[in-house]
C-alpha cells in the first residue's frame, strides 16, 4: 500500500471540516460523540478513496469505489444522526456495525490481490 501524504491531508482537512459541521448542527448532549465518530469513519474512508493505492490497479479500483460508497452512507448517517435526538447506544451500535462491515470488505479486497 502507498500513501500519497497530499491527499491524504486534504482528506483529514475536508473530514475534519463535515465533522466540525455537525457539532455546530447538533443540539444536544451528544454533540462530542457525534463529531468524533463521524470523524474517524468519514477520514478512514476519504483517506483510502483519495489517499492510498495499491500494488495491483484493480485493487486500488475496488478499494476506492467501496471506500466512496461508505463515505457516502457514514455521511447520510452522520447527517440522520445530526438531525435526531439519539441515544449513545443507538449510534455507537450503528456507525460501529458500518465500520466494521467497511473493514471487512477493504480487508477481503485487499487480500484477494485481483
Amino acid at each position: 500500500m502507498k500513501i500519497n501524504f497530499v491527499q491524504m491531508i486534504i482528506a483529514v482537512a475536508v473530514s475534519l471540516l463535515i465533522a466540525y459541521g455537525l457539532f455546530c448542527f447538533h443540539d444536544s448532549e451528544n454533540k462530542i460523540l457525534l463529531s468524533v465518530g463521524s470523524f474517524i469513519f468519514l477520514a478512514s474512508t476519504l483517506i483510502l478513496t483519495l489517499g492510498t493505492s495499491f500494488e495491483l490497479p484493480r485493487t486500488t479500483t475496488n478499494v476506492r469505489v467501496v471506500s466512496g460508497i461508505f463515505f457516502v452512507i457514514a455521511l447520510i448517517s452522520s447527517l440522520i444522526f445530526t438531525f435526531i435526538n439519539f441515544a449513545i447506544p443507538t449510534y455507537i451500535i450503528t456507525n460501529g456495525i458500518l465500520f466494521l462491515v467497511f473493514v471487512s470488505v477493504v480487508y477481503s479486497i485487499q487480500k484477494a490481490k485481483q
